[in-house]
């Protein structure tokens, strides 16, 4: 049996300054990206990290105070609207030093806290969490120490800093487009959310209440119907198969995520049903898989490539120091119009 290979020994911050030929306080300046070192000076340094391959120690940096890493917290991979959250981020923080590392943490809120509380015992420099289903109460004491943006809960803090959609705007819009195409069997796929979390303004919930609000506006309130599934292929499926075999099926069907839409779609199909012939069918997101050819879905615009990448910004600022008081920047839904709605093949 031959011999195992030899560890590549770590390259330290003393051996780039002994090879930029500095010392390693100038060296420690540069990583910090800290005022009197000259351009000049920089470029060496930086050509000598590599030349010899030196990624700085994270817990070494987290110990001078800084880690250059970013949490970000989101339940579910297969929605792919955080795909656009998180290519926002990434694209933000494209020419920084910074890092993001993604904890996938699924729909628990102690599987959430969890991974929460570990992004903070690795000294991440901040948090991005993605409509958090922990409890509001550990969220305001973790962003009490440590930077932190919420997007998507419509709860306002003076301890952390929020990015939300206007998702009651984006309800109404879809239901004023059904109904103007003759629909008045209008029903609603909606996240339950996490009963226990104490988040009072869940974008569920603002969506529920400005898809009641529309529903009620065109004298159709008691046609109202909320179904309450997960936002996922699956959940989609199951509220459709429900939805379309009930007495008094909708004609139309709206969800609260284009991945859920998409379920509903597969359920109808099963039944025989054509979209949108038999159903309109609405998303929100406007996701890549509205686009789809064989999907061309409508579905309301919440900007989400727009909405990692604001929230990236405003968390580096509190990340640096530049603000230290809360902010809540909110989102103008548009709806985009394909061909999976249309005028019901029956009045009603």
């Amino acid at each position: 049996m031959g011999s195992a290979p030899k560890q590549k020994k770590r390259v330290t911050i003393t051996d780039v300054a002994q090879h930029a030929g500095v010392s390693t306080a100038v060296v420690s300046r540069v990583l910090r990206n800290a005022y009197g070192v000259s351009a000049a000076m920089q470029e060496r340094v930086r050509a000598a990290m590599a030349e010899l391959d030196y990624r700085p120690h994270a817990a070494a940096r987290g110990m001078r105070g800084r880690t250059y890493t970013i949490g970000v917290l989101l339940d579910n991979i297969r929605n792919t609207f955080f795909a656009d959250i998180l290519e926002g981020i990434r694209d933000q923080l494209h020419d920084s030093e910074y890092t993001v590392l993604i904890g996938a943490a699924g729909f628990g809120a102690d599987n959430q806290a969890r991974t929460i509380r570990a992004m903070a015992d690795r000294q991440m420099d901040g948090l991005i969490l993605i409509a958090p289903g922990t409890p509001r109460s550990e969220v305001l004491a973790m962003a009490s120490t440590t930077p932190t943006v919420v997007i998507g809960h419509h709860d306002n803090a003076d301890v952390h800093d929020s990015v939300v959609d206007a998702d009651g705007v984006g309800a109404g819009l879809v239901v004023d487009h059904l109904v103007s195409l003759g629909h008045h069997g209008i029903a609603l796929v909606a996240s339950p959310g996490t009963k226990s979390s104490l988040w009072k303004r869940t974008p569920e919930i603002v969506l529920t209440e400005g898809y009641l609000e529309a529903m009620e506006r065109h004298g159709l309130g008691d046609r109202a119907h909320v179904f309450h599934a997960a936002y996922s292929d699956d959940g989609g499926y199951k509220a459709g198969m429900r939805l379309l075999a009930s007495p008094e099926p909708p004609t139309a069907i709206m969800t609260g995520a284009d991945v859920a839409a998409l379920g509903v779609y597969r359920a109808a199909h099963e039944l025989g049903l054509t979209v949108p012939d038999d159903l309109s069918l609405a998303g929100y997101n406007n996701t890549a898989l509205a686009a789809l050819t064989p999907v061309q879905l409508t579905s309301v615009d919440q900007a989400g490539h727009t909405m990692g990448a604001t929230a990236a910004k405003m968390l580096i600022e509190r990340v640096e120091g530049h603000r230290d008081r809360a902010m809540q920047t909110t989102m103008t839904p548009r709806l985009v119009v394909r061909r999976s709605t249309s005028a019901p093949r029956t009045a009603p």
